[in-house]
């Protein structure tokens, strides 16, 4: 142990309690505030150096690579602890990287379609054996909605679906609906089988196109719900509805006022959009470093005053906005127990490494929305100021009479099923 790390320890535990055993053997406890109480062991001296000048993005390569243990406690509770302090403690290096981070935060959410596809390929192009294993039956990767608290996964993510279809207002069948990152098809097949519009999906990801199009054979609506290979700067005909669920996060701050001018292009003049995006409760920021080379590049949650701003150089009006709080701390705690219960099928598609990387991201994440101030926001916004009516009376009827549907498993997530070749162009014309 160097005396530099023990005072940056010191300086950094204001609140809760950290016992520490250096790579030397030496142990420390750092205490402050009631709070939090975890352990960590440091096993390597560079590990040590290493957090002294950049622990943002050390800290997680660590424990990927068994350098950094948890100390008679869990990965959960030692990220607790040190998240929790984090928003707070002062770190000469991370404050510089930090710095670092924002100046060029420009460049590094550079979002041109070709990057973005690359970026799509990096998380969503994994074995999709993977996502079975931990997310619900339908595959929703996103923020569930818990109007009780005590939902289960499949419950609280079939709730999401209904409450985003009554921001929608999906007042008459055949509705031409736009779904923008439509995921592996949860989303755009709910709108198409239980309100009757006509759904077209798009995605980055070759993965998630083939398995969105079996499922909607198996399902029978293909003739109402079509997927397409697209990113959404090359959509130009119009649509009476557009919705989009996690992926703004993903198209980098450059882009937004571009991203906006799209929406409102392409929206019918008495059009309706719901935008479901995690967001932050602080100003605007960066990306954690280690989140955006192991897991996410190119994300970035962004402040609602950095939304807001581009919405308002494009003439579209905000009609409603929802921030969904623990909605997505809940969400990942069901995710990251369902991963633990299978996490020796998991470490057989891939790694040791993988697995530990994969726990680090959902422990981390979830402690984001618990810690560090991050939620949900959804907006609905339209181009006319009397496209929905004046009160929101008929979001909460809509979603009274949203139909109950079973979520049984969908016999065309099966990977071994036949794939049709994929299309790129029909929206384009």
């Amino acid at each position: 142990m160097t005396p530099v790390i023990d005072r940056i320890f010191r300086s950094f535990i204001a609140h809760g309690r950290l016992d520490v055993v250096f790579s030397d053997g030496t142990r420390r406890t750092y205490v402050g505030t009631p709070g939090p109480v975890a352990g960590l062991r440091i096993l390597s001296p560079a590990v040590e150096r290493r957090l002294i000048v950049n622990p943002a993005l050390a800290f997680g390569e660590a424990y990927m690579d068994g350098q950094v243990l948890p100390l008679d406690c869990s990965l959960y509770d030692m990220l607790h602890v040190l998240m929790s302090n984090s928003m707070h403690a002062g770190h000469v290096g991370e404050a510089a990287a930090r710095l670092v981070r924002h100046a060029k935060r420009t460049w590094t959410q550079f979002n041109p379609a070709w990057r973005a596809r690359r970026n799509v390929a990096h998380h969503y192009d994994l074995n999709g054996a993977l996502y079975d294993l931990f997310l619900d039956a339908d595959r929703q990767y996103s923020c569930a909605y818990f109007p009780r608290g005590d939902e289960t996964l499949e419950e609280a993510q079939r709730a999401k679906k209904h409450h985003i279809a009554a921001k929608l207002r999906l007042d008459r069948p055949d509705l031409e609906v736009l779904d923008i990152g439509c995921g592996w098809g949860g989303m755009a097949l709910t709108l198409a089988r239980d309100y009757g519009a006509r759904v077209t999906g798009i995605t980055l990801s070759h993965e998630q196109l083939a398995v969105a199009r079996d499922r909607a054979r198996a399902a029978g609506l293909a003739d109402r719900v079509r997927f397409e290979l697209l990113d959404y700067r090359a959509v130009t005909r119009r649509f009476d509805r557009i919705v989009s669920v996690g992926m703004f996060e993903h198209v980098g701050i450059g882009h937004y006022r571009r991203f906006f001018r799209v929406v409102h292009d392409i929206l019918a003049p008495d059009g309706v959009m719901l935008l479901h995006s995690i967001g932050r409760n602080d100003p605007p920021g960066s990306t954690n470093p280690w989140l955006d080379r192991y897991i996410f590049p190119g994300g970035y949650s962004p402040a609602l005053s950095e939304t807001f701003a581009a919405i308002e150089k494009s003439n579209l009006w905000v009609t409603d906005c929802e921030i969904l709080r623990l909605h997505y701390a809940k969400t990942i705690a069901h995710w990251r127990a369902r991963f633990a219960a299978n996490r020796d099928r998991i470490r057989a598609l891939y790694d040791e490494r993988f697995c530990r990387m994969f726990e680090f991201y959902l422990a981390g994440v979830e402690l984001s929305f618990r810690v560090q101030g991050h939620m949900n926001f959804q907006l609905q916004i339209t181009r006319a100021i009397d496209a929905v009516p004046l009160t929101r009376d008929y979001m909460f009827d809509a979603e009274r009479t949203a139909p109950a549907r079973g979520a049984a498993p969908d016999p065309a997530l099966d990977p071994a099923k036949g794939r049709q070749p994929l299309e790129t162009d029909s929206l384009i014309k």
